[in-house]
């Protein structure tokens, strides 16, 4: 039966002092509400509708990327039960299991939701509860059960006797699912006559149940999956949870860190067996790492392929593919679209930018290679420089294979160096060099004998 998944999401989220709308706020390398929108994928909903309010354009600008959301807004914040609302109002949603979660919710799971929907789609109840039993309850509404295990009620914190909060252990996270057809059929029963004069998503589980329909509950077994986030603290707080789950599963998978604390993974990151991951090192995106590869100190990764046996000291890559046996760092940046084949080494303070670095090149230290096609066994010595911006349009330079550049050498683009040819140090590459040449361009050398001494005893006599 088709799963709808509804995510809240217009909240401002005043605690976290921020003019970006709360669930933009990053956990790890993702927004939270991109965290719901993940474990609703995966759960198999075949629709997933957020709804939009505070910071709206924000937010649709952030979820365009992913093709199979739908953004609702809702105009007027007028509560929970006037989201829902809004959002069955205007996809037209009207059967199958309606599952409804928070988009400050990044730690519920893809198997929570799938049993949540799974839990009202049999018909046999209405709707449902995600509920959880934390280490604090305090603040949070609690659940009463009837003697049969359906909900009689839901009791918020500040009506509480003493002794239900002590005994009521069901607290309620917040999230709903339920019965798509009875959803769409009684959501138009809420009320607004209540203090805030809003309209509440928990008053539907009475309106149901007052028409005869059973409602239950899905407990979380681990209750921080409902925790929600509504303060930068509390942002803290989960993402070190989601920090530790991650690497604790990617050590369980054959991967070493050396001190997990300070190793950060993103959730759509995959790691191979013995890579070693030493601290402050950072995998975020779609990054890919192979087999026995060693990352950082301080190494930063954004949607990057890096293949098996590649070290990569003190580097930051953002969209590079690195193959295999490469050696990197330290203080390298990698960039836009860069592609270093097997068994290269970028070296100490060096940026290469959309460029192809051949097999067992070598670009060791202090250089900038952009806009450039290099072949295999080259060798480009120190303080060397594609000049590849003439101040309106990138040019290209074209390094033939076994060709050695000497240090301090500009090859301003667009221009071709073909193979085995050897550049000079400290040239000024302007036109093209065919292969096997030598190309030297430098002034003349002039000495003066004696002249130093010659001068400083002037400079004496004039003081």
């Amino acid at each position: 039966m088709p799963m709808t998944a509804i995510i809240l999401a217009a909240g401002e989220g005043t605690r976290m002092k921020s003019r970006h709308p709360k669930v933009m706020h990053k956990l790890l390398d993702r927004p939270l509400v991109s965290w719901v929108t993940r474990a609703a994928r995966e759960a198999g909903a075949d629709r997933i509708v957020v709804v939009v309010g505070c910071g709206a354009d924000e937010v649709r600008a952030h979820l365009a990327n992913e093709k199979d959301v739908e953004c609702v807004e809702q105009t007027e914040r007028l509560g929970t039960g006037h989201a829902a609302r809004v959002a069955l109002e205007a996809t037209g949603v009207n059967a199958g299991p309606v599952v409804i979660l928070n988009g400050d919710l990044p730690l519920i799971s893809p198997e929570t939701v799938r049993a949540f929907a799974d839990s009202v789609a049999d018909g046999s109840h209405a709707a449902a509860i995600l509920t959880m039993t934390p280490s604090d309850p305090f603040g949070y509404g609690r659940v009463e059960l009837a003697d049969d295990g359906t909900v009689a009620r839901i009791i918020e914190q500040k009506d509480c006797t003493p002794e239900q909060s002590a005994e009521l252990l069901e607290c309620n996270a917040g999230c709903y699912a339920f019965d798509g057809a009875l959803l769409a059929a009684h959501i138009g029963e809420i009320g607004n006559d209540n203090a805030q004069h809003e309209y509440y998503l928990p008053d539907m589980v009475e309106i149901l149940r007052g028409h005869g329909h059973a409602t239950t509950i899905v407990h979380c077994a681990d209750y921080r999956e409902g925790l929600g986030v509504n303060s930068r603290v509390q942002l803290a707080e989960l993402t070190e949870i989601a920090r530790d789950q991650i690497n604790e599963r990617l050590m369980t998978e054959g991967v070493t860190m050396l001190d997990p604390k300070t190793t950060w993974i993103g959730p759509d990151v995959t790691v191979g067996r013995d890579t070693v991951l030493l601290p402050m090192t950072m995998l975020w995106g779609t990054t890919s790492v192979g087999e026995g590869c060693t990352l950082g100190p301080n190494t930063r990764l954004t949607n990057c392929t890096v293949a098996e046996n590649v070290s990569l000291e003190e580097t930051v890559g953002v969209d590079v593919t690195i193959e295999k046996d490469v050696t990197c760092g330290p203080r390298a940046y990698l960039r836009g679209g860069a592609h270093v084949l097997a068994g290269a080494h970028v070296g100490t303070h060096v940026e290469i930018k959309n460029s192809t670095i051949g097999v067992g090149s070598k670009v060791p230290h202090l250089s900038y290679i952009g806009d450039c096609t290099m072949g295999a066994g080259v060798n480009i010595g120190g303080g060397s420089i594609t000049c590849n911006y003439d101040g309106v349009h990138k040019n290209r330079t074209v390094i033939g294979d076994n060709v050695f550049v000497g240090s301090d050498t500009m090859m301003v683009a667009p221009v071709n160096i073909g193979d085995g040819a050897l550049v000079g140090a400290s040239s000024c590459v302007t036109k093209d060099v065919p292969a096997d040449a030598l190309y030297l361009e430098r002034a003349e050398q002039r000495i003066v004998e004696g002249y130093a001494a010659k001068r400083l005893e002037r400079l004496r006599r004039e003081v």
